[in-house]
């Protein structure tokens, strides 16, 4: 008999049955395709053994005008600035007070009681104290984190070491607090005013979920303008250096009807307005979140509309808040929880106007949008969109696989990114149960193909100005990704466990067995900086559709085996053909690896077999 080339179609497809998709690829991680072949994604290396506090949500990088690459690093904790793999805390301050003997100690104990009627702070808030004089052993000048706020006006906090003796002094300190942090991970909320007035039924608890801390940030020339979600609007002013903090925008000369409550921050490049999405209304207090507000054109303060400024607001109709929000080629996408809208500079009186350009879609988070090739794309809540200058569903063969297995409490953390290089938009998520990010999912909008895998990261930037897409982990550090082979996310090398597995197809004309006594494997391990880089080709022989195997491929049914073998075949460079005894109607291949300095590609194996009866 001729050899059979196993030649597969490009892409992972998990829509049906693994013998439905006969002819295509079935399972993967940590694999991408190159012109319609599967390979290994490349490696991650750490920047640096430096790491910040917290769970990063948002990473921005900018050059200054003295030539400084800074990363911009938003956790739930603190704002930092990267430079030169340092982290610097810029997080803004909230309020700076004036305390007499503000401190309690207790003998032997490292917790310190601390009094401030100023109030305003929360568990695991920063605050800073400067110019205390000792008390029960222990003189606390510098930051500490509130362990526990005991009352409206007290907290308590770890000084590190045990108190010598129960005192109460500490003489005249200086505490700057820095401004509430925010929660990692969405936490649900039960009980009665968990949810909003009205819903569900009286004596009944409510379920809702209180969000996670998300920051939106973008330079304004060199200078850096950021926020939290629900909070105020802040400025980093870079000609200050490294040693100053960020300021609240409404602190700096000329500010006028800044925001004071805002979601999402976003600056026209073009036009160089800055917009708040979400906003307290012009002259109140009271925040619309369909409301969009922008400052006059070239300033940041300036936010005051008059005859002679083209600061301005607008408010949106379909939906209930704004949700996400991008800066495209000559318009600001808004997504809000039902629409798009596209906004558009149209210069005065009017000055920006929003037009619907989809409705009735869904938006997951604020990070799930990415912008790749003059498209948007952005994951909604059971499928996935594309915006090329119309709105409409993005085909995926993925979709079932990972909205059947997606923790829906935490939309929230959901993000998006681009890999440029690979023509690639990947979307990290949590698969049920879990709280932490620990899937992904990419597109291959060039060859119009999806496929998925296990990884845990927490924010994604690819930006042309570090020439690798950057990734921040749980392990709290940023690492550069496309970088070696392996995973050096904590500085020691690890081999990555990547592999993928093929749907199962006919041999012969699937009535008859096959015997299978050769294969040549046809893979190549360009790149492998291991000395003798090899990789493992499993053959999963079936003698009926969906009758198992005894391997992790299988999705159940019987396990009981009818066929002669599974063959495992170590293939190592230079590999030209093997010897093997496998026998069934279907078959399914794996190629994996699992060693260090080892990357591939696989071509297109051939395997020779012979007709072996029907029985």
């Amino acid at each position: 008999m001729p050899l059979k080339k196993l030649l597969l179609k490009s892409g992972v497809n998990r829509e049906n049955t693994r013998y439905t998709s006969e002819g295509g690829w079935y399972e993967c991680d940590k694999i991408r395709f190159r012109q319609g072949t599967p390979e290994k994604i490349g490696g991650w290396q750490r920047i640096s053994s430096t790491t910040f506090q917290g769970v990063c949500r948002s990473l921005w990088n900018w050059i200054t005008l003295g030539s400084i690459n800074y990363v911009a690093v938003g956790t739930n904790l603190k704002y930092y600035i990267e430079n030169g793999g340092a982290y610097t805390d810029v997080t803004p301050l909230r309020n700076t007070v004036v305390l007499t003997n503000p401190f309690e100690t207790t003998s032997g104990s490292p917790i310190v009681t601390v009094t401030d009627a100023n109030g305003g702070f929360a568990d695991g808030d920063f605050v800073t104290y400067s110019g205390a004089s000792a008390v029960g052993g222990l003189t606390l000048n510098g930051e500490y984190q509130i362990t526990l706020t005991t009352t409206t006006n007290e907290y308590t906090i770890d000084a590190g070491s045990a108190a010598s003796s129960s005192a109460t002094g500490g003489g005249t300190v200086t505490a700057a607090y820095q401004i509430n942090v925010g929660t990692a991970f969405a936490i649900p909320l039960t009980g009665w005013g968990a949810s909003s007035w009205s819903s569900g039924t009286w004596g009944v608890g409510e379920t809702s979920v209180e969000s996670i801390r998300l920051w939106s940030q973008s330079n304004f020339g060199e200078d850096l303008v950021f926020g939290p979600r629900g909070g105020a609007i802040y400025y980093w002013d870079a000609t200050s250096g490294l040693t100053s903090r960020g300021v609240e925008l409404s602190t700096l000369s000329g500010a006028s009807n800044v925001p004071t409550s805002q979601n999402i921050l976003e600056i026209s490049d073009i036009n160089r307005f800055v917009f708040a999405f979400g906003a307290n209304e012009f002259g109140s207090a009271t925040v619309n979140p369909m409301l969009v507000r922008w400052s006059d054109q070239g300033s940041v303060v300036d936010w005051t509309p008059s005859v002679t400024s083209q600061a301005g607001f607008l408010t949106l109709s379909r939906g209930t808040e704004i949700i996400a929000s991008k800066q495209a080629r000559q318009e600001v996408l808004v997504w809000t929880d039902a629409a798009l809208y596209s906004m558009q500079y149209v210069g005065a009186p009017v000055v920006w106007s929003a037009q619907l350009v989809g409705e009735n879609i869904s938006t997951a988070s604020q990070n799930c949008v990415a912008y790749a090739n003059g498209v948007a794309y952005w994951m909604g809540k059971d499928k996935f969109y594309k915006y090329d200058g119309r709105t409409q569903p993005l085909r995926c063969d993925l979709r079932k696989f990972i909205f059947n297995d997606f923790n829906t409490q935490q939309y929230d953390q959901v993000f998006a990114g681009t890999n440029e290089s690979y023509h690639e938009v990947w979307w990290f998520y949590c698969s049920t149960d879990q709280t932490n990010i620990d899937r992904y999912v990419v597109y291959n909008y060039l060859e119009d193909i999806w496929y998925y895998g296990t990884m845990a990261r927490t924010a994604w930037l690819d930006s042309g100005l570090r020439g690798k897409p950057l990734a921040a982990t749980y392990s709290s550090n940023l690492v550069n990704h496309e970088e070696g082979v392996d995973d050096n996310e904590t500085g020691t090398t690890a081999p990555i466990h990547a592999y993928v597995a093929s749907a199962e197809f006919d041999l012969e004309d699937g009535h008859q067995f096959a015997f299978i006594w050769r294969i040549l494997p046809d893979i190549r391990f360009d790149g492998s900086t291991a000395g003798s880089p090899s990789a493992t080709m499993t053959l999963l022989p079936l003698a009926n559709s969906g009758s198992g195997y005894n391997n992790p491929l299988s999705e159940g049914g019987s396990n009981s085996r009818t066929v002669t073998r599974t063959a495992v075949l170590p293939v190592e460079e230079y590999t030209g053909q093997i010897y093997t005894r496998v026998r069934g109607r279907q078959l399914a291949m794996k190629v994996e690896s699992t060693d260090e300095g080892v990357t591939w590609q696989l071509g297109a194996p051939r395997i020779d077999m012979r007709p072996d009866g029907r029985r």
